[in-house]
């Protein structure tokens, strides 16, 4: 009998954000896939799990990912978890469920945290139809991929590092026009949580005024 994948959300800031079934499944399965070992080796170690981690990133998931699925094959039970938040959402995991899917292995996905619900709940912008972008890509294809966006009518959630945000808000300005409505939050669930709603042009003098760290989280008004 095959084993069962396991989709692990983990904390995207607050460690109390993780629930009592995700510890259970990963006390339980034979081995935990992680993008950076020491990273959820200090989860592990806040909550006494014990396990083996191996290593499954964006630079390596092409050629370990048939390894995980002759694993499962052989009834092995696996957990993949990131170093925040859902595994497959602007994070690894895709890959590995396409592959599992595609030779009809059981996955279960549990539901944790995500950056961009809370970041859309308190944004106070529609949020009855919206469009995850995630990441926009690092340089060619980007100013396509924000003109594309801006043709969509509905919220539009885009996730930034701090050093590119800057740049971010200035291009969507271009396409989206100054006067668009937006939100963006930063440290979701972490002690310096924070939101900022606006303009972009008012978003713009926010984020020239302070030093923003850690992922940020940008919601655009496009509905008409």
């Amino acid at each position: 009998m095959s084993g069962i994948l396991y989709f692990v959300p983990t904390p995207i800031g607050n460690l109390e954000d993780m629930t009592f079934r995700a510890v259970r499944i990963l006390k339980e399965v034979d081995y935990i896939l992680c993008e950076d070992t020491r990273t959820s080796g200090i989860l592990l170690k806040h909550y006494e799990i014990s396990k083996p981690l191996k290593s499954y990133h964006l630079h390596n998931e092409h050629h370990s990912t048939q390894k995980v699925i002759d694993d499962l094959r052989d009834g092995m039970n696996i957990a993949i978890i990131t170093d925040a938040g859902t595994p497959g959402i602007s994070d690894p995991g895709y890959l590995l469920a396409r592959a599992a899917a595609e030779v009809d292995l059981e996955m279960q996905c549990l539901p944790g945290p995500t950056a961009f619900v809370p970041a859309l709940v308190v944004s106070g912008l529609p949020n009855n139809e919206f469009l995850f972008a995630g990441f926009l890509p690092q340089k060619k294809g980007r100013q396509t991929k924000l003109k594309q966006l801006a043709e969509e009518k509905k919220t539009i959630i885009l996730y930034e590092s701090p050093h590119k945000i800057n740049t971010t808000l200035e291009q969507v300005r271009e396409f989206f026009g100054e006067d668009t409505k937006a939100s963006l939050s930063r440290e979701i669930s972490k002690k310096f949580e924070e939101t900022k709603r606006g303009s972009i042009a008012e978003l713009i003098e926010f984020s020239k005024t302070k030093t923003l760290k850690g992922e940020i989280v940008l919601i655009i008004n496009n509905v008409i």
